[in-house]
Protein backbone atom coordinates (compact mmCIF):
# COMPACT_ATOMS: atom_id res chain seq x y z
CA UNK A 1 0.00 0.00 0.00
CA UNK A 2 1.39 3.42 -1.11
CA UNK A 3 0.33 5.00 2.83
CA UNK A 4 2.44 2.41 4.25
CA UNK A 5 5.81 3.37 2.34
CA UNK A 6 8.54 5.84 3.71
CA UNK A 7 9.92 8.33 1.73
CA UNK A 8 13.01 9.71 1.70
CA UNK A 9 14.42 12.48 -0.17
CA UNK A 10 18.18 13.54 -0.09
CA UNK A 11 19.95 16.79 -0.98
CA UNK A 12 22.76 15.41 -2.48
CA UNK A 13 26.70 16.84 -1.97
CA UNK A 14 30.22 15.54 -2.08
CA UNK A 15 31.14 15.98 1.19
CA UNK A 16 27.16 15.31 2.73
CA UNK A 17 24.01 15.19 2.38
CA UNK A 18 20.92 16.58 3.91
CA UNK A 19 18.08 13.86 4.21
CA UNK A 20 14.16 14.60 4.92
CA UNK A 21 12.45 11.63 5.94
CA UNK A 22 9.01 10.71 6.16
CA UNK A 23 7.26 7.87 7.87
CA UNK A 24 3.72 6.77 7.06
CA UNK A 25 1.00 8.02 9.73
CA UNK A 26 3.33 10.67 11.26
CA UNK A 27 3.00 14.20 10.28
CA UNK A 28 6.80 15.07 11.30
CA UNK A 29 9.21 15.55 9.03
CA UNK A 30 12.74 13.88 10.36
CA UNK A 31 15.74 15.69 8.91
CA UNK A 32 19.10 15.12 9.62
CA UNK A 33 22.74 14.89 7.71
CA UNK A 34 24.71 12.15 6.78
CA UNK A 35 28.40 12.13 5.68
CA UNK A 36 28.67 10.89 1.56
CA UNK A 37 31.12 7.66 3.20
CA UNK A 38 29.66 3.81 1.91
CA UNK A 39 29.81 3.13 5.74
CA UNK A 40 27.67 6.42 6.61
CA UNK A 41 25.21 5.65 3.79
CA UNK A 42 24.94 1.97 5.20
CA UNK A 43 24.81 2.77 8.69
CA UNK A 44 21.74 5.73 7.53
CA UNK A 45 19.60 3.19 5.42
CA UNK A 46 20.29 0.52 8.06
CA UNK A 47 18.38 2.29 10.66
CA UNK A 48 15.52 3.74 8.40
CA UNK A 49 14.66 -0.21 7.26
CA UNK A 50 14.56 -1.15 10.96
CA UNK A 51 12.45 1.77 12.12
CA UNK A 52 10.13 2.23 8.64
CA UNK A 53 6.93 -0.17 9.23
CA UNK A 54 6.92 -1.31 5.12
CA UNK A 55 8.64 -0.30 2.41
CA UNK A 56 11.15 2.10 2.03
CA UNK A 57 11.81 4.24 -1.37
CA UNK A 58 14.83 6.96 -1.45
CA UNK A 59 15.25 9.96 -4.25
CA UNK A 60 18.16 12.11 -4.84
CA UNK A 61 18.39 14.58 -8.04
CA UNK A 62 21.40 13.61 -10.92
CA UNK A 63 24.53 14.98 -9.60
CA UNK A 64 27.63 14.86 -8.32
CA UNK A 65 26.96 11.94 -6.59
CA UNK A 66 26.32 9.87 -9.79
CA UNK A 67 24.74 6.58 -9.34
CA UNK A 68 27.13 4.92 -6.83
CA UNK A 69 24.64 6.35 -4.46
CA UNK A 70 21.68 4.51 -5.85
CA UNK A 71 23.18 0.99 -5.77
CA UNK A 72 24.59 1.61 -2.19
CA UNK A 73 20.92 2.05 -1.32
CA UNK A 74 19.80 -0.63 -3.39
CA UNK A 75 21.86 -2.80 -2.30
CA UNK A 76 20.29 -3.01 1.04
CA UNK A 77 16.55 -3.68 -0.71
CA UNK A 78 15.71 -0.34 -0.95
CA UNK A 79 13.75 1.32 -3.92
CA UNK A 80 15.81 4.61 -4.45
CA UNK A 81 14.78 6.77 -8.00
CA UNK A 82 17.44 9.36 -9.26
CA UNK A 83 15.42 12.66 -10.36
CA UNK A 84 16.41 14.59 -13.30
CA UNK A 85 16.85 18.20 -12.25
CA UNK A 86 15.56 20.19 -14.90
CA UNK A 87 11.96 18.37 -14.96
CA UNK A 88 11.85 19.24 -11.24
CA UNK A 89 8.46 21.96 -10.80
CA UNK A 90 9.88 25.03 -9.63
CA UNK A 91 7.45 28.00 -8.20
CA UNK A 92 8.49 31.66 -9.97
CA UNK A 93 8.00 33.08 -6.43
CA UNK A 94 10.11 31.10 -4.46
CA UNK A 95 12.92 33.33 -3.68
CA UNK A 96 14.86 31.41 -1.06
CA UNK A 97 17.16 27.84 -1.77
CA UNK A 98 18.84 26.10 0.96
CA UNK A 99 20.05 22.22 1.22
CA UNK A 100 17.36 22.15 3.75
CA UNK A 101 14.21 23.26 1.57
CA UNK A 102 15.86 21.09 -1.51
CA UNK A 103 15.45 18.13 0.47
CA UNK A 104 11.72 19.14 1.96
CA UNK A 105 10.73 20.36 -1.71
CA UNK A 106 12.32 16.58 -3.13
CA UNK A 107 10.28 14.94 -0.65
CA UNK A 108 6.86 16.99 -0.90
CA UNK A 109 7.12 15.70 -5.16
CA UNK A 110 8.46 12.64 -4.51
CA UNK A 111 5.45 11.71 -2.41
CA UNK A 112 3.01 13.54 -4.29
CA UNK A 113 4.10 11.60 -8.14
CA UNK A 114 5.30 14.89 -9.75
CA UNK A 115 9.43 13.89 -10.31
CA UNK A 116 10.49 12.37 -13.36
CA UNK A 117 13.18 9.54 -12.69
CA UNK A 118 16.35 9.00 -14.40
CA UNK A 119 17.31 5.45 -16.35
CA UNK A 120 20.21 4.36 -14.38
CA UNK A 121 22.59 1.71 -16.37
CA UNK A 122 24.31 -0.95 -15.04
CA UNK A 123 28.05 -0.23 -13.44
CA UNK A 124 29.18 -2.02 -16.60
CA UNK A 125 26.75 0.48 -19.01
CA UNK A 126 28.34 2.94 -17.00
CA UNK A 127 32.38 2.76 -17.06
CA UNK A 128 31.86 1.95 -21.30
CA UNK A 129 29.84 5.28 -20.97
CA UNK A 130 32.76 6.80 -19.15
CA UNK A 131 35.16 5.65 -21.62
CA UNK A 132 33.94 7.43 -24.46
CA UNK A 133 33.33 10.43 -22.60
CA UNK A 134 36.91 10.03 -21.85
CA UNK A 135 37.68 9.71 -25.16
CA UNK A 136 35.85 13.43 -26.24
CA UNK A 137 37.56 15.05 -23.25
CA UNK A 138 41.03 14.58 -24.62
CA UNK A 139 40.16 15.61 -27.83
CA UNK A 140 39.03 18.51 -26.72
CA UNK A 141 42.10 18.87 -24.57
CA UNK A 142 44.17 18.18 -28.11
CA UNK A 143 42.28 20.70 -29.99
CA UNK A 144 43.25 23.66 -26.79
CA UNK A 145 46.49 22.37 -26.87
CA UNK A 146 46.59 22.84 -30.77
CA UNK A 147 45.14 26.49 -30.12
CA UNK A 148 47.59 27.33 -27.76
CA UNK A 149 50.39 26.57 -29.89
CA UNK A 150 49.17 28.32 -33.14
CA UNK A 151 48.68 31.30 -31.40
CA UNK A 152 51.94 31.45 -29.28
CA UNK A 153 53.83 30.72 -32.86
CA UNK A 154 51.70 33.82 -34.30
CA UNK A 155 52.66 36.06 -31.76
CA UNK A 156 56.10 35.58 -32.04
CA UNK A 157 55.77 35.82 -36.17
CA UNK A 158 56.03 32.58 -36.98
CA UNK A 159 52.64 31.94 -39.20
CA UNK A 160 53.04 28.68 -41.95
CA UNK A 161 51.25 29.21 -45.23
CA UNK A 162 51.96 26.03 -46.89
CA UNK A 163 49.15 24.49 -46.75
CA UNK A 164 46.91 22.85 -43.90
CA UNK A 165 48.06 22.79 -40.31
CA UNK A 166 48.49 19.50 -38.61
CA UNK A 167 49.63 17.39 -41.79
CA UNK A 168 52.95 15.88 -42.20
CA UNK A 169 54.51 18.60 -43.48
CA UNK A 170 53.14 20.98 -41.29
CA UNK A 171 54.34 19.06 -38.44
CA UNK A 172 58.47 18.91 -40.35
CA UNK A 173 57.76 22.52 -40.33
CA UNK A 174 57.30 22.79 -36.86
CA UNK A 175 59.94 20.42 -35.77
CA UNK A 176 62.22 22.80 -37.65
CA UNK A 177 61.67 25.77 -35.77
CA UNK A 178 64.65 28.12 -34.19
CA UNK A 179 63.65 30.51 -31.31
CA UNK A 180 66.65 32.96 -30.46
CA UNK A 181 65.53 33.66 -26.78
CA UNK A 182 65.95 30.14 -24.94
CA UNK A 183 63.25 30.45 -22.69
CA UNK A 184 60.89 31.06 -25.91
CA UNK A 185 62.35 27.72 -27.24
CA UNK A 186 61.25 26.01 -23.87
CA UNK A 187 57.62 27.29 -23.81
CA UNK A 188 57.64 25.96 -27.70
CA UNK A 189 59.00 22.57 -26.65
CA UNK A 190 56.44 22.50 -23.51
CA UNK A 191 53.49 23.27 -26.00
CA UNK A 192 54.93 20.81 -28.75
CA UNK A 193 55.61 18.27 -25.70
CA UNK A 194 51.96 18.43 -24.81
CA UNK A 195 50.09 17.96 -27.73
CA UNK A 196 52.09 14.98 -28.53
CA UNK A 197 51.03 13.31 -25.13
CA UNK A 198 47.44 14.68 -25.98
CA UNK A 199 47.97 12.66 -29.64
CA UNK A 200 49.33 9.52 -27.81
CA UNK A 201 46.49 9.68 -24.95
CA UNK A 202 43.72 10.18 -27.93
CA UNK A 203 45.29 7.19 -30.01
CA UNK A 204 45.12 4.99 -27.03
CA UNK A 205 41.73 6.21 -26.36
CA UNK A 206 40.51 5.33 -29.64
CA UNK A 207 41.68 1.86 -29.51
CA UNK A 208 39.97 1.47 -26.37
CA UNK A 209 36.80 2.04 -27.99
CA UNK A 210 37.39 0.01 -31.12
CA UNK A 211 37.72 -2.78 -28.55
CA UNK A 212 34.59 -2.06 -26.87
CA UNK A 213 33.01 -1.81 -30.29
CA UNK A 214 34.12 -5.54 -31.20
CA UNK A 215 33.26 -6.66 -27.52
CA UNK A 216 30.01 -9.20 -27.27
CA UNK A 217 27.42 -6.60 -26.02
CA UNK A 218 27.95 -4.20 -28.48
CA UNK A 219 29.27 -5.65 -31.58
CA UNK A 220 26.33 -6.48 -33.20
CA UNK A 221 24.64 -3.00 -32.61
CA UNK A 222 27.46 -0.67 -33.55
CA UNK A 223 27.60 -2.94 -37.29
CA UNK A 224 23.85 -2.02 -37.41
CA UNK A 225 24.55 1.77 -37.11
CA UNK A 226 27.50 2.04 -39.14
CA UNK A 227 25.04 1.17 -41.86
CA UNK A 228 24.39 4.49 -42.14
CA UNK A 229 26.30 7.46 -44.17
CA UNK A 230 27.64 9.31 -41.52
CA UNK A 231 28.45 7.21 -38.20
CA UNK A 232 31.41 5.18 -38.10
CA UNK A 233 32.97 2.86 -35.11
CA UNK A 234 32.95 5.95 -32.51
CA UNK A 235 30.13 8.01 -33.09
CA UNK A 236 28.04 4.33 -33.28
CA UNK A 237 29.75 3.62 -29.69
CA UNK A 238 28.87 7.27 -28.49
CA UNK A 239 25.35 6.92 -29.59
CA UNK A 240 24.78 3.02 -27.70
CA UNK A 241 26.61 3.78 -24.67
CA UNK A 242 24.62 7.46 -24.01
CA UNK A 243 21.28 6.07 -24.59
CA UNK A 244 22.18 2.26 -24.05
CA UNK A 245 17.77 0.73 -23.98
CA UNK A 246 16.40 2.17 -26.94
CA UNK A 247 13.08 0.77 -25.74
CA UNK A 248 12.58 2.60 -23.14
CA UNK A 249 11.56 5.09 -25.69
CA UNK A 250 8.03 3.99 -27.23
CA UNK A 251 7.83 6.45 -30.48
CA UNK A 252 10.91 7.99 -32.39
CA UNK A 253 9.36 11.20 -31.25
CA UNK A 254 9.85 10.41 -27.91
CA UNK A 255 14.20 10.09 -28.94
CA UNK A 256 13.91 13.12 -30.44
CA UNK A 257 12.80 15.23 -27.29
CA UNK A 258 15.31 13.21 -25.18
CA UNK A 259 17.85 14.59 -27.87
CA UNK A 260 16.41 17.98 -27.72
CA UNK A 261 15.79 18.05 -31.68
CA UNK A 262 12.51 18.93 -31.03
CA UNK A 263 11.22 22.60 -31.52
CA UNK A 264 10.40 24.83 -28.47
CA UNK A 265 6.92 26.40 -28.30
CA UNK A 266 5.33 29.01 -26.25
CA UNK A 267 1.99 29.31 -27.43
CA UNK A 268 -1.43 30.97 -25.58
CA UNK A 269 -5.15 31.53 -26.53
CA UNK A 270 -4.63 31.79 -30.56
CA UNK A 271 -1.20 32.84 -30.42
CA UNK A 272 1.48 30.55 -31.85
CA UNK A 273 4.87 30.65 -31.26
CA UNK A 274 7.95 28.12 -32.39
CA UNK A 275 11.60 28.30 -31.53
CA UNK A 276 14.52 26.93 -31.85
CA UNK A 277 15.34 23.38 -30.67
CA UNK A 278 15.06 22.53 -27.20
CA UNK A 279 18.65 21.53 -26.68
CA UNK A 280 17.40 19.60 -23.44
CA UNK A 281 18.41 15.95 -22.62
CA UNK A 282 21.68 14.20 -24.07
CA UNK A 283 24.10 16.81 -25.91
CA UNK A 284 26.56 14.56 -26.64
CA UNK A 285 24.22 12.51 -29.02
CA UNK A 286 22.92 15.26 -30.08
CA UNK A 287 26.45 16.49 -31.75
CA UNK A 288 26.86 13.01 -32.85
CA UNK A 289 23.59 13.21 -35.21
CA UNK A 290 24.30 16.76 -36.31
CA UNK A 291 27.68 16.10 -37.34
CA UNK A 292 26.18 12.58 -39.18
CA UNK A 293 23.77 14.76 -41.02
CA UNK A 294 25.70 17.12 -42.60
CA UNK A 295 26.82 14.24 -45.22
CA UNK A 296 23.61 13.84 -46.25
CA UNK A 297 24.62 17.42 -48.58
CA UNK A 298 26.17 15.40 -51.23
CA UNK A 299 24.66 12.31 -52.86
CA UNK A 300 24.21 8.98 -50.95
CA UNK A 301 26.55 7.17 -53.38
CA UNK A 302 27.82 3.83 -51.38
CA UNK A 303 31.80 4.36 -50.91
CA UNK A 304 34.51 2.07 -50.39
CA UNK A 305 34.77 2.45 -46.70
CA UNK A 306 30.67 2.42 -46.23
CA UNK A 307 30.46 -0.75 -48.08
CA UNK A 308 33.46 -2.22 -45.70
CA UNK A 309 31.02 -1.49 -43.10
CA UNK A 310 27.94 -2.79 -44.29
CA UNK A 311 30.29 -5.98 -45.03
CA UNK A 312 28.62 -8.63 -43.26
CA UNK A 313 25.80 -6.67 -41.95
CA UNK A 314 22.03 -7.71 -42.31
CA UNK A 315 19.98 -6.95 -45.97
CA UNK A 316 16.85 -5.29 -43.55
CA UNK A 317 19.18 -2.64 -42.00
CA UNK A 318 21.46 -1.81 -45.34
CA UNK A 319 17.96 -1.15 -46.57
CA UNK A 320 16.68 1.18 -43.74
CA UNK A 321 19.71 2.80 -44.35
CA UNK A 322 19.57 3.29 -47.97
CA UNK A 323 16.26 4.75 -47.53
CA UNK A 324 17.20 7.05 -44.77
CA UNK A 325 19.72 8.20 -47.26
CA UNK A 326 17.74 8.82 -50.04
CA UNK A 327 14.75 10.62 -48.28
CA UNK A 328 17.63 12.53 -46.00
CA UNK A 329 19.11 13.97 -49.46
CA UNK A 330 15.62 14.91 -51.23
CA UNK A 331 14.37 16.79 -48.18
CA UNK A 332 18.07 18.57 -47.40
CA UNK A 333 17.35 19.74 -51.41
CA UNK A 334 14.05 20.17 -50.77
CA UNK A 335 14.30 22.94 -47.69
CA UNK A 336 17.88 24.62 -49.14
CA UNK A 337 15.36 25.34 -52.04
CA UNK A 338 12.63 27.11 -50.15
CA UNK A 339 15.18 29.05 -48.82
CA UNK A 340 16.14 27.50 -45.27
CA UNK A 341 19.13 27.90 -43.58
CA UNK A 342 21.57 24.93 -44.09
CA UNK A 343 22.68 24.85 -40.16
CA UNK A 344 18.41 24.56 -39.71
CA UNK A 345 18.19 21.87 -42.53
CA UNK A 346 21.11 20.01 -40.77
CA UNK A 347 19.60 19.82 -37.53
CA UNK A 348 16.08 19.05 -39.45
CA UNK A 349 17.65 15.60 -40.99
CA UNK A 350 19.17 14.64 -37.51
CA UNK A 351 15.74 14.83 -35.91
CA UNK A 352 14.92 12.07 -38.41
CA UNK A 353 17.84 10.09 -38.20
CA UNK A 354 17.11 9.86 -34.55
CA UNK A 355 13.58 8.34 -35.83
CA UNK A 356 15.51 5.60 -38.24
CA UNK A 357 18.12 4.64 -35.90
CA UNK A 358 14.79 4.08 -33.49
CA UNK A 359 13.61 1.58 -35.91
CA UNK A 360 16.40 0.00 -36.40
CA UNK A 361 16.90 -1.02 -32.90
CA UNK A 362 13.43 -1.45 -32.82
CA UNK A 363 13.54 -4.00 -35.63
CA UNK A 364 16.76 -5.29 -34.25
CA UNK A 365 15.12 -6.63 -30.81
CA UNK A 366 11.81 -7.69 -32.87
CA UNK A 367 14.07 -10.20 -34.43
CA UNK A 368 16.40 -10.75 -31.78
CA UNK A 369 12.97 -11.76 -29.71
CA UNK A 370 11.48 -14.24 -32.10
CA UNK A 371 14.81 -15.70 -32.81
CA UNK A 372 14.97 -16.73 -28.99
CA UNK A 373 11.18 -17.91 -29.26
CA UNK A 374 12.33 -20.48 -31.91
Amino acid sequence: MSNSITYVAMDTHKKGHNVALHYPGQEEIVRFTVKNTAREITKMTRKIIKQAPGEVEFCYEAGVCGFVLKRRIEAHGCKCAVIAPSLIPCKPGDRIKTDRRDALKLLTMFKAGLLTEVHAPDKQQEAARELTRCRQSAHENLKRVRHQLLKFLTRHGYLYSEGSHWTLKHLKWLRSLEFEEALLADVFDNYFTQMQHCLQRLDSLDKQVKKLAKSKPYNKVVGLLCCFHGIDTLSAVTIITEIFDFGRFSSPSELMSYLGLTCSEFSSGEKQKRGPITRAGNKRVRRILVEAAWHYRHPCNVSKALRKRRNGQPQWAIDIADRAGQRFRKRYRHLTNCGKMSCKVTVAIARELAGFIWSVFKEYQARKSVKQAA
